[in-house]
C-alpha cells in the first residue's frame, strides 16, 4: 500500500488503542473501545465555536441533538451530521471534534445526530431517527437560529449511508428540500463482491468481513429486508435528489460503492463530485490533523458543504 506517512502514524496508533480483541467482544465492550480511540484523536475547538445540547421526541424516543455555531452572528445555514461506526458504534462524542471543524472550516452551524443503535435498534430505527431530526431541524429553523432554506446532510460510512438514505427520503416524501449532500466513504450498496471489497479485504481500520458483520446487524440478522433507505444503490431512480460530494479512500472495502452512487447521480442529470483519496484508508477523517492527505481532503469536503450552503 501507497500510504500517505502521516496516515501511517494513525494506523499505528489506532491499532494500539482499538485492540482486535474488542472485534470480538460484546457490543458494550466495542463501544467503550471506540470511544476510548475517538477521544485520544480529538482536538480543540477553533475559536468562537460554541455547541448546545438538545433533543427533540420521534418515533417513541428522545432524539439527541448537539449544535455547533460558528463565531459569526446571525443565522448560519445548516449541515446536519450523522455519524459513522457501522451502524453499532459511536456517539455525539465520538466525532465531537470533526463536527467543531466543519464548523469552524465552513461558518455553518453543525447540527449532530445521535440515531438509536443496532443491534437494540436495527434498521429502520437509525434511518428514521435521522429523517425525523432533519423534518426537526427544518421545522423548528428559528427557535435553533439557522437558515432553514440552507440544510445540507453529511455523514462518514454508515453516516454516509444514513445521508443518501435521508435525501432520498426528502425526495420521495415531499420532505425538507436540501442544498446538498456529503458522503465520506460511504457504504451505499449490498454488493460485497465489488472489485475495492476484495482488493481491501484486510485493509487497515476496515476488512470485508468487518463491514459484512456491521451489515447484517443493522438488518437484524435479515439483509433481504433492505430497501433503498438502508442501501441507496438500491434506488429505483437518482432523479431529482441534491447535488453530491463523495469522498473515497482507495484502500477502504467499501471504495466502490461510492464510485457507483455517483455514477447513478450523474446518469441521473445530477451534479455529483467524486474524490478518491489515493493514499488513504477507511476512517480517514479522524487523522485530517495528523496526515497531509487527509487534510486535504477534509478542507475539500469543507470547500463543497460551503458551497452547497452559501
Amino acid at each position: 500500500m501507497n500510504l500517505c506517512p502521516g496516515i501511517k502514524a494513525y494506523i499505528d496508533k489506532a491499532n494500539e488503542l482499538y485492540d482486535d480483541e474488542a472485534d470480538h467482544a460484546g457490543v458494550d465492550v466495542q463501544r467503550r473501545a471506540y470511544n476510548d480511540l475517538c477521544r485520544a484523536f480529538a482536538h480543540p475547538y477553533p475559536p468562537g465555536v460554541t455547541t448546545r445540547e438538545v433533543s427533540f421526541s420521534a418515533n417513541g424516543v428522545a432524539i439527541p441533538l448537539r449544535v455547533y455555531r460558528p463565531a459569526a452572528q446571525g443565522r448560519p445555514p445548516a449541515i446536519l451530521f450523522f455519524h459513522g461506526g457501522g451502524f453499532v458504534l459511536g456517539d455525539l462524542d465520538s466525532h465531537d471534534s470533526i463536527c467543531a471543524d466543519i464548523c469552524g472550516s465552513t461558518g455553518a452551524a453543525v447540527i449532530a445526530v445521535h440515531y438509536r443503535l443496532a443491534p437494540e435498534h436495527p434498521f429502520p430505527a437509525a434511518f428514521d431517527d435521522c429523517y425525523a431530526a432533519l423534518c426537526h431541524v427544518a421545522a423548528q429553523a428559528g427557535s435553533l437560529g439557522i437558515d432553514g432554506s440552507r440544510l445540507a446532510v453529511c455523514g462518514d460510512a454508515s453516516g454516509g449511508n444514513l445521508s443518501a438514505a435521508v435525501a432520498l427520503a426528502a425526495r420521495d416524501r415531499g420532505g425538507p428540500r436540501l442544498s446538498g449532500q456529503v458522503l465520506i466513504y460511504p457504504l451505499c450498496g449490498v454488493d460485497f463482491d465489488l472489485p475495492a471489497a476484495h482488493e481491501n479485504a484486510n485493509a487497515p481500520l476496515l476488512t470485508r468481513d468487518a463491514t459484512i458483520r456491521y451489515w447484517e446487524i443493522y438488518m437484524g440478522g435479515d439483509p433481504a429486508r433492505a430497501t433503498c433507505y438502508a442501501a441507496p444503490l438500491l434506488a429505483t431512480h437518482f432523479r431529482a435528489l441534491p447535488p453530491a460530494f463523495i469522498s473515497t479512500a482507495q484502500y477502504d472495502p467499501v471504495r466502490d460503492d461510492g464510485r457507483i452512487y455517483a455514477e447513478c447521480l450523474r446518469n441521473a442529470g445530477v451534479p455529483a463530485e467524486l474524490r478518491n483519496a489515493s493514499r488513504l484508508v477507511h476512517g480517514w477523517l479522524r487523522a485530517r490533523h495528523m496526515s497531509d492527505d487527509a487534510a486535504q481532503e477534509f478542507d475539500a469536503i469543507c470547500g463543497a458543504l460551503k458551497g452547497m450552503v452559501a
